[in-house]
C-alpha cells in the first residue's frame, strides 16, 4: 500500500495566532502547551482553575507534506478525532468530525496535488460546539451538573469524563488520539474483519468475514491464515463494500480460559491484501449470561467454555485525563496489579473511552473478561435523527473492531442512564418524553450491535434488573446487575453491605486519600491539610471529605498528623470493600460476580481507586489480592450480631481442604489458640466451616485465623466484634532491619513487640513491595521485598515510613 504517515510533530496554535506551540501526533492540546511552558501543570495545586480557557479556544495544528504523485484514488485514514474538527489538505475542507469514537476515511483525491502540500485540522471549541448544539435541540437534554462542571458535554460524542467527573479534572482536552495517514486505494482496501466460532463435540469452525471496500469493479487476491492453514482467495469486488468470508476449522483448540480458571490460548489471524496486512489475536472460548429466573427472581452469571465463572474484579475509567500521558507499559502495569490482585473481569466503564486495540489484546493476554459499556454515563442525550445517525456508525465500527477479541464477554449500552430520568427536574416532571427519547437510544444501540455481531452477548444498562426494566437497579437486589452506593452516598456503615444480596454487584466503592507519596506531586508542606484549599479540591465528590472524615470517627481513634490520616483513610477503604466483597462472595451462587469501583485514577485526586495515580497499591489493593483469592477464608457476622461465621469460598474447579486454625488476639499480642479444623470445600462452592458465638470473644481480644489450602493456597485474617477505636491498642514498637534481596531491590524485615494491625510500608521511590497492610502478633516477623520500579535503579535503599494502626492515633 502507497501510504504517508502524518503521525509526528505538527504546528500547534490558536486561530488568533496569538499562542503556538509544537504538538506531537498523536497527542492531546493541553500537554503540548504545558510542555512548551505555556500553561501550568494541570495536575499540580489548583492550576485547574486557570486552565479553562484553553477549551474555551479554538485550536489548529498543522504539517507539510511531499506527495511525489497524486494520481489515483486517495483518502485519509483517521481515528480518535477529539472532537468537533475540521480538516483541510491544501486549503479545501476534506472532512467535517464530530464523534471522537468513528473512524473517518474520507476522499481527498481532488484536494492533492504533486510536490508541497499542507494538511490542517481545526479543533472547535467543546464548550462552545455542547452549548450550540443544546440550544439546536428540540427539547432541553439535561446532563449532571454534580459530576460535570464543564457544561453540555452530553451532546459531544466523546468521553464523558472530559468535562469533569467526581473523581476527574474538567479540561474538556482536544486532540488526536490514533491514526492519521494518507493512504492510496489500489483494487480494494480492508474495512473490517469480523469472526464468528461455533463449537461442538470435536472443534471449532471460525468463520471470518472480511468487508472490502472499492471503488469501482475488480479483483483482488485475498489470504488468509490461522493456525497451520494459510489459503489464497480471488475475490471479486464491486462499488462500495463487499463481503468475503471462509470457514477455518480447528481441530483439537486450545480454549481461552479467565485466569486462574487455565490456559489464555491464542491463535493468530492473519489477512492480506498485495498491499495491506490486518493482524487479529483470537480466543477460542463459548460466552453465556445466564439470566434463568429463580425463587429470588431470576440469575446473572457468566459462563465460559460451559463453566460458570464467579467474577472478581474492579471498573476501569480511562488511564489518565490527558492522553499524551498515558502508555501501553502504564496500561500494561495497571491490568498486571488487576491480576495480580487474582481479578479476572474489568469493566470498562461508560464515561470513558473504547481502548485502543492494544489495550483489548493485553486482556486477552492477562485473562480479564472485559464488560464493555457503550460510552454513555449519568446523563441523558439526544434523540435526534443525526444524533442517532452517528451513534449507529459508531456502534458499527467499535463492535467490528474489538468483537474477536476473545476477553470481551458483555457489550452493556450505557452506564446509569435508567436512573439519571430520576435525577433531574425536567425528566421527573415529564417521564414519558424523556423515556421515550432514551429508549430510541438504547434501541439504535442494541440494533447497531445485532446487525454488526448478531452473536454479540448484549445488556441494556448497568445497572438493570432485565430487559425491558426501567426500575430500581440501586437497591433492588432479585435480578440482573447492581449498583449498590448506600455506604458511601447514604453514609450508611459497613454492615450494610450484609443489608442485599445482589445477583452480580457491578459498582459499589468507598474513597480513601490518595497516598501520600502521590499527595506531595500536586502539594507542598502548607497544604498537608484535609481541608486545606489544594487538598479539597483534589476531592471532587461533594461531601467526600466530610464523609471520609465522619465514618472514620465512627470506626476508629481521631488519627494524629496527616500522614496518618491519609493511611487511616485507605484502611477504612478497604475495610469497607472487603466487608462487602466477603458476604457476597459468600452468597455464592445466588451472587456471581464483585466489580468494585474502581481500579485506577486519571490524575492524582481522593477517589475511589485501589491503584494510585502512577499505579502504586493502596491498602486496598492489597487486601483485594487476599479477599480475591480464588480460595478464601471470611469471618461473616450474623444479622443480629449473635454469632460469627467461618465462610470458606472455593471458585477452583477441585475439591479443596481447607486447613483453618483459630485463636484469639489479646490486646497485647498474645496469640491464644481456640480451635483447627479441616474443611472439605466442592469445586464452585461456598461453605460454612464453622460459626462462633460472638459472646466468646472477650471484649479485650480479636478473634484471628491463618489457614492452608491443598491446593498450595493460604492466607490470614482478623475480625473485631466491636469498632476499632473501642481497642485500647498498645504501641506495637514495629523495628525495620533493610537489607539488598538477592534477586534486586531491598529486603525489609519487620520484627513487632506488640499487635500491630494493617502493617503499611511506604517509600516516596516508585516501587513495588510483595506484601502489605499485614498483621504482626507479639514477637512476630515479616519480611518483605522491595523492588523499585523500570527506570528506578538504586545503589543505596530509599527511606521507608512503616504504620500501623496504634501508632496511628494519639492514644497510640
Amino acid at each position: 500500500m502507497t501510504m504517508i504517515d502524518l503521525a509526528g510533530t505538527w504546528r500547534l496554535s490558536s486561530l488568533d495566532e496569538e499562542t503556538a506551540a509544537l504538538m506531537p501526533v498523536p497527542g492531546d492540546v493541553h500537554t503540548a502547551l504545558k510542555n512548551a511552558g505555556l500553561i501550568p501543570d494541570p495536575y499540580v495545586e489548583r492550576n485547574e482553575l486557570d486552565l479553562r480557557w484553553v477549551a474555551e479556544t479554538d485550536w489548529q495544528i498543522e504539517q507539510d507534506f511531499w506527495l511525489e504523485d497524486s494520481g489515483g484514488d486517495w483518502y485519509l485514514d483517521v481515528t480518535d478525532l477529539d472532537t468537533v474538527a475540521t480538516i483541510e489538505i491544501n486549503g479545501q475542507v476534506v472532512l467535517a468530525a464530530d464523534n471522537a469514537f468513528r473512524r473517518y476515511r474520507p476522499d481527498v483525491t481532488q484536494a492533492l496535488k504533486a510536490g508541497d502540500n499542507r494538511i490542517r485540522i481545526v479543533f472547535s471549541s467543546s464548550i462552545r460546539e455542547g452549548a450550540a448544539r443544546q440550544a439546536r435541540q428540540p427539547f432541553y437534554i439535561p446532563y449532571s451538573t454534580a459530576n460535570s462542571p464543564i457544561p453540555n458535554g452530553n451532546m459531544l460524542r466523546k468521553p464523558q469524563c472530559h468535562f469533569g467527573w467526581d473523581w476527574n479534572i474538567a479540561l474538556a482536552p482536544l486532540g488526536l488520539y490514533g491514526t492519521i495517514a494518507l493512504k492510496k486505494l489500489e483494487t480494494a482496501r480492508i474495512e473490517h474483519v469480523v469472526t464468528h466460532q461455533a463449537h461442538d463435540e470435536t472443534g471449532v469452525d471460525v468463520t471470518v468475514t472480511v468487508t472490502l471496500h472499492a471503488e469501482a469493479q475488480g479483483y483482488v487476491a485475498l489470504a488468509l491464515e490461522l493456525g497451520e492453514e494459510r489459503v489464497k482467495l480471488d475475490c471479486g469486488v464491486k462499488p462500495g463494500e463487499t463481503n468475503v468470508s471462509y470457514v477455518f476449522r480447528i481441530h483439537q483448540p486450545r480454549l481461552w480460559w479467565p485466569s486462574g480458571n487455565g490456559e489464555q490460548a491464542l491463535y493468530r489471524l492473519t489477512v492480506d491484501l498485495p498491499d495491506e496486512t490486518v493482524i487479529r489475536q483470537i480466543g477460542l472460548r463459548t460466552v453465556k449470561l445466564i439470566t434463568d429466573p429463580d425463587e429470588a427472581g431470576s440469575r446473572f452469571a457468566f459462563a465460559i467454555n460451559g463453566r460458570e465463572i464467579f467474577c472478581r474484579g474492579a471498573n476501569w475509567i480511562p488511564a489518565d485525563a490527558l492522553f499524551s500521558l498515558t502508555s501501553r507499559d502504564k496500561t500494561r502495569d495497571l491490568l498486571q496489579s488487576a491480576v495480580d490482585a487474582n481479578m479476572n473481569m474489568i469493566r470498562v466503564w461508560g464515561g470513558g473511552f473504547y481502548e485502543a486495540d492494544w489495550f483489548y489484546d493485553l486482556c486477552d493476554e492477562l485473562g480479564l473478561m472485559v464488560w464493555q459499556d457503550f460510552q454513555f454515563s449519568c446523563n441523558l442525550y439526544p434523540s435526534t435523527p443525526d444524533f442517532l445517525d452517528s451513534v449507529t456508525a459508531e456502534v458499527d465500527y467499535q463492535v467490528r473492531r474489538l468483537s474477536s477479541h476473545p476477553s470481551i464477554v458483555l457489550w452493556c449500552g450505557d452506564n446509569e442512564l435508567v436512573g439519571a430520568l430520576t435525577w433531574f427536574k425536567e425528566s421527573v416532571e415529564n417521564r414519558d418524553r424523556y423515556l421515550v427519547s432514551y429508549d430510541r437510544l438504547n434501541r439504535t444501540i442494541e440494533q447497531a450491535l445485532g446487525k454488526a455481531v448478531p452473536e454479540a452477548i448484549w445488556w441494556p444498562s448497568s445497572p438493570s434488573t432485565g430487559y425491558m426494566d426501567y426500575g430500581d437497579a440501586w437497591h433492588a437486589d432479585g435480578s440482573g446487575d447492581m449498583h449498590y452506593w448506600s455506604v458511601w452516598h447514604e453514609n450508611k456503615p459497613f454492615a450494610d453491605y450484609r443489608a442485599v444480596k445482589p445477583r452480580f454487584c457491578s459498582e459499589f466503592g468507598f474513597q480513601s486519600y490518595t497516598s501520600l507519596p502521590v499527595i506531595r506531586t500536586y502539594a507542598g508542606d502548607r497544604d498537608m491539610n484535609i481541608a486545606s484549599p489544594v487538598m479539597e479540591w483534589h476531592q471532587k465528590n461533594a461531601g467526600g471529605n466530610e464523609r471520609i472524615a465522619a465514618t472514620m470517627f465512627r470506626y476508629f481513634r481521631f488519627p494524629e498528623g496527616f500522614a496518618n490520616f491519609v493511611y487511616l483513610s485507605q484502611v477504612q477503604q478497604a475495610l469497607a470493600i472487603r466487608t462487602a466483597v466477603d458476604y457476597w462472595r459468600s452468597l455464592k451462587p445466588h451472587c456471581m460476580g464483585t466489580l468494585y469501583w474502581q481500579l485506577n485514577d486519571t490524575w492524582p485526586v481522593a477517589s475511589w481507586s485501589s491503584l494510585d495515580y502512577g499505579g502504586s497499591w493502596k491498602v486496598l489493593h492489597y487486601l483485594a489480592r487476599r479477599f480475591f483469592q480464588p480460595v478464601a477464608v471470611a469471618a461473616i457476622r450474623s444479622e443480629d450480631g449473635s454469632e460469627i461465621r467461618m465462610s470458606l469460598v472455593n471458585d477452583t474447579l477441585s475439591d479443596v481442604t481447607v486447613s483453618l486454625a483459630v485463636s484469639l488476639l489479646t490486646l497485647s499480642g498474645e496469640r491464644r489458640d481456640v480451635l483447627s479444623i479441616d474443611s472439605l470445600v466442592a469445586p464452585d462452592a461456598a461453605v460454612t466451616a464453622i460459626t462462633i458465638p460472638a459472646a466468646d470473644i472477650p471484649p479485650d481480644c480479636l478473634l484471628a485465623w491463618h489457614f492452608s489450602a491443598s491446593n498450595g493456597m493460604g492466607g490470614e485474617g482478623h475480625f473485631v466484634p466491636g469498632t476499632y477505636k473501642g481497642l485500647d491498642l498498645q504501641p506495637a514498637r514495629l523495628t525495620t532491619t533493610v537489607s539488598p534481596a538477592p534477586a534486586g531491590g531491598f529486603d525489609i524485615l519487620v520484627q513487632s513487640d506488640g499487635l500491630a494491625l494493617f502493617v503499611m510500608i511506604e517509600t516516596d521511590t516508585p516501587g513495588r513491595f510483595s506484601d502489605n497492610a499485614f498483621d504482626l502478633a507479639a514477637g512476630e516477623s515479616r519480611r518483605i521485598t522491595y523492588l523499585p520500579a523500570a527506570g528506578e535503579p538504586l545503589s543505596e535503599a530509599p527511606q521507608f515510613r512503616i504504620y500501623d494502626l496504634a501508632s496511628s492515633s494519639v492514644a497510640g
